[in-house]
């Protein structure tokens, strides 16, 4: 009887995450804000590399910025959340709340090929929408920062960031890539 409960209540979390994080609606000419959509590419024809890992680079970003700690996708959850294979890349890390409750969320990716920007960028544009369509009808100001995401390609990396500290958050990263190696 005790591991059928069990059975039983895992499905019904995995119903509940699964309705929360599964927004499929693509409307595509919604992004009004200063930054939406706006793809900053820069030096993407240069070798850029940083000696951090992704996961370094967020942990300081979120560090520096004053950001709450999230938690971190996995290969799957990469792929529900974003609709990127992990294959492409060469390393990852996104950080978002663990409940709806804020539009928050960070993450880099580095592709292996130069190729498979344009993919990465649609699955994170995908992704801001989702955010927005949750919070447009929430929270105004969680919805105003979803509204104004961050995208900027740097190499082969690919950053997004949502949050109030984008500046301070994108200042960080952009140190990461400074000729001396950054931090």
């Amino acid at each position: 009887m005790k591991k059928i409960m069990i059975l039983m209540l895992t499905v019904v979390i995995a119903i509940v995450l699964g309705a929360c994080g599964n927004s499929k609606d693509q409307n595509a000419g919604q992004n009004a804000g200063q930054n939406a959509g706006q793809n900053q590419n820069q030096d993407q024809n240069q070798v850029v590399e940083s000696k951090l890992s992704a996961k370094e680079m967020i942990t300081e970003m979120t560090k520096q910025a004053g950001q709450p700690m999230f938690m971190e996708l996995d290969k799957l959850t990469l792929k529900r959340f974003y609709q990127i294979d992990a294959a492409l890349l060469e390393d990852f890390n996104v950080r978002m709340p663990m409940a709806n409750l804020s539009s928050n969320e960070v993450a880099i990716f580095k592709v292996k090929d130069a190729k498979d920007i344009p993919t990465v960028e649609a699955g994170i544009k995908k992704r801001a929408e989702e955010v927005q369509k949750e919070f447009e009808s929430k929270k105004a100001d969680q919805y105003e920062h979803a509204k104004n995401y961050k995208l900027l390609t740097k190499g082969n990396y690919v950053l997004f960031i949502i949050s109030s500290k984008q500046a301070e958050m994108t200042k960080v990263y952009e140190s990461f890539f400074e000729k001396n190696g950054g931090v």
